[in-house]
C-alpha cells in the first residue's frame, strides 16, 4: 500500500488535501492522472448501468436539501458511531474498531456494552491511554442555510445521495411513467465526519458515491436482487477487470444491516490493507418512501398501467463508493517485475480505464526534424484518442519507458531516424515490453487491435 501511494502523489493521481497548509486529514485531491482515471471509471459504470439499459433514468440532486429529509430517513437519528476519547492526548477513535482489533465480537451491542468490554478488556488507545466511556456521534456535517445562524437555519452536507433519488421519484414517475421495474442512479459527492478516516482514499470526509435505486414490486424483490448482483459481479469483473479471485461476497448478518435493510450483500475486495468492502446491494423495502409518505403527506404509490394495483413499490440498492473502486483498480494493476536485470514498478490498468492510452516522442528532443515528425504523429493519434494521447520528451528514452510504466501507458511510440526515411515507427507494448516498427499510416489500427 505504501509503493502505491507513493506512486501516486510522484506520478500526478492523488495528493493530500491541502498539503500546503499541512494537510487536513480524510481529504485528498486528484492530480491530473487520478482525475482522469475516476472519470474513467465513473464513466464506464454510467454506461454500464444507465446508458446501456432502457429501465434506468439519471438524476442529479443538489448536495444541500431540506433537513426534514434526514429527519425522515432517520440519519439525524441513527446516523451515528461510537466514539472514545483518550483521555490524555483527546484524541477519538471508533471503539467498535478498537474492540475489533483485539478479536473481541462487537455484534449488536450498546454503547454501555461497549463501554463495559473496554473495561473489562483493558483496551486502551492507540497511545497507551486511559479511554473515556463511548458515545454517539453524528456524522453529519452541519451547516446553516442563510444569513443568520440559528437553529432554524440548520442543514446538512448529505451523507448520501440515495435520499436524493427517492426524493425524485415522485417526478421521475410523473415526468416519464417508466414500467416497474426500473431504476433512478445518480453519481455525485457525500460528506460524513469520520471519527478516523483511515487507509489512504479507502475511508474518507469528502467522497464519491455512484447508486442506484431499483424500484421494484414487492412480490418480486428476489429475483430483481439476484440479477442486480449478479450485474454488479459482471461490472467489476469485466468493465473492471478485477481478478475474480479477489472479489468475495458477504451475506451480512441481521444485527450488522443498516436500520433500513432487511437484506444486504456486501462485495469485498482484497486489498492491500486485507479483505474489506468495495460496494453493497441492500434490499430496502419500501423504508424510504413510506418516510416521505408520512413525513410530506404525499402519496408514492404506483398505478400500474394495466390498473390492477397500485402500492408502493419496494426498493433494491446497488451503492458504490468511487474511491474505494479506484483503490481497487490500482492496487489490482499495480506490479513489480524485472526488466533486463532492473526493477520496475508498472500499473497494468486496462485499456478501458487507463488515463492515457499513449505517449509519443522524438528519440532527441534537440533533432528538429525528428520533434517535427513526432508532433504529426502525436496530432494524428489525438484524432482518435482524444486527451489521452501525451506528449514526452524529458530525460532519455529509458526513463520515458520507466515513466509511462509507472503510470499504466499501455504504449509508447517513439520516432527515430528511420522514421524520416521508412515512415515508421517503434512502437513499445508496457507489459511485454516488445517493441515492434509500425508504419505510421496504420499506427492507429494497430494500437486499437
Amino acid at each position: 500500500m505504501d509503493d502505491i501511494i507513493s506512486l501516486c502523489k510522484r506520478r500526478g493521481f492523488i495528493y493530500q488535501g491541502s498539503e500546503i497548509y499541512g494537510g487536513l486529514a480524510g481529504t485528498w485531491d486528484w492530480g491530473p492522472l487520478g482525475v482522469a482515471l475516476k472519470r474513467n471509471i465513473m464513466n464506464a459504470w454510467w454506461r454500464f448501468f444507465v446508458e446501456n439499459r432502457d429501465d434506468m433514468y439519471g438524476v442529479d440532486a443538489a448536495i444541500i436539501m431540506n433537513p426534514a429529509v434526514w429527519r425522515a430517513s432517520g440519519h439525524v437519528a441513527t446516523f451515528a458511531d461510537p466514539l472514545v476519547e483518550d483521555l490524555v492526548t483527546k484524541k477519538r477513535y471508533r471503539a467498535d474498531h478498537l474492540l475489533k482489533t483485539a478479536g473481541i465480537d462487537v455484534t449488536g451491542l450498546t454503547n454501555d456494552d461497549l463501554t463495559k468490554l473496554i473495561r473489562d478488556n483493558k483496551i486502551k488507545s492507540p497511545d497507551g491511554n486511559e479511554l473515556s466511556e463511548v458515545r454517539s456521534f453524528n456524522m453529519m456535517f452541519q451547516t446553516h442555510v442563510g444569513p443568520v445562524s440559528d437553529e432554524s437555519s440548520v442543514a446538512y452536507l448529505r451523507p448520501e445521495t440515495a435520499q436524493g433519488i427517492f426524493t425524485n421519484y415522485h417526478n421521475v414517475v410523473d415526468s416519464f411513467y417508466p414500467d416497474l421495474p426500473f431504476g433512478i442512479a445518480q453519481q455525485g459527492k457525500a460528506f460524513r465526519n469520520e471519527i478516523s478516516p483511515r487507509d489512504f482514499i479507502f475511508r474518507s470526509r469528502e467522497f464519491e458515491q455512484m447508486e442506484i435505486e431499483y424500484f421494484v414490486d414487492p412480490e418480486n424483490w428476489e429475483k430483481e436482487f439476484d440479477k442486480l448482483l449478479k450485474l454488479a459481479h459482471e461490472f467489476l469483473e469485466k468493465v473492471m477487470q478485477l481478478p475474480a479471485v479477489k472479489v468475495h461476497e458477504l451475506d451480512v448478518p441481521a444485527a450488522d444491516r443498516a436500520h433500513y435493510s432487511k437484506k444486504t450483500i456486501d462485495i469485498e475486495f482484497d486489498f492491500p490493507i486485507g479483505r474489506e468492502e468495495l460496494m453493497g446491494i441492500a434490499y430496502r423495502t419500501d423504508f424510504d418512501l413510506g418516510n416521505i409518505e408520512r413525513e410530506a403527506k404525499k402519496s408514492m404509490e404506483y398505478r400500474t398501467k394495466d390498473g390492477a394495483k397500485n402500492f408502493v413499490p419496494h426498493v433494491i440498492e446497488p451503492s458504490f463508493g468511487v474511491e474505494r473502486l479506484v483503490m481497487a483498480v490500482l492496487s489490482a494493476a499495480y506490479q513489480t517485475d524485472e526488466i533486463n536485470g532492473e526493477s520496475r514498478s508498472v500499473l497494468r490498468l486496462p485499456n478501458n480505464l487507463v488515463p492515457v492510452f499513449a505517449t509519443v516522442s522524438p528519440l532527441l528532443k534537440n533533432k528538429p526534424e525528428l520533434v517535427a515528425k513526432a508532433r504529426e504523429v502525436y496530432e494524428k493519434l489525438r484524432e482518435t484518442w482524444p486527451g489521452r494521447v501525451n506528449w514526452d520528451d524529458s530525460g532519455n528514452i529509458g526513463k520515458r519507458y520507466r515513466k509511462a510504466d509507472e503510470i499504466g501507458v499501455p504504449h509508447c511510440i517513439v520516432v527515430d531516424f528511420d522514421s524520416l526515411e521508412k515512415d515508421d515507427v517503434t512502437a513499445r507494448d508496457r507489459d511485454t515490453t516488445k517493441q515492434e516498427r509500425v508504419k505510421i499510416s496504420e499506427l492507429a489500427k494497430y494500437l486499437a487491435s
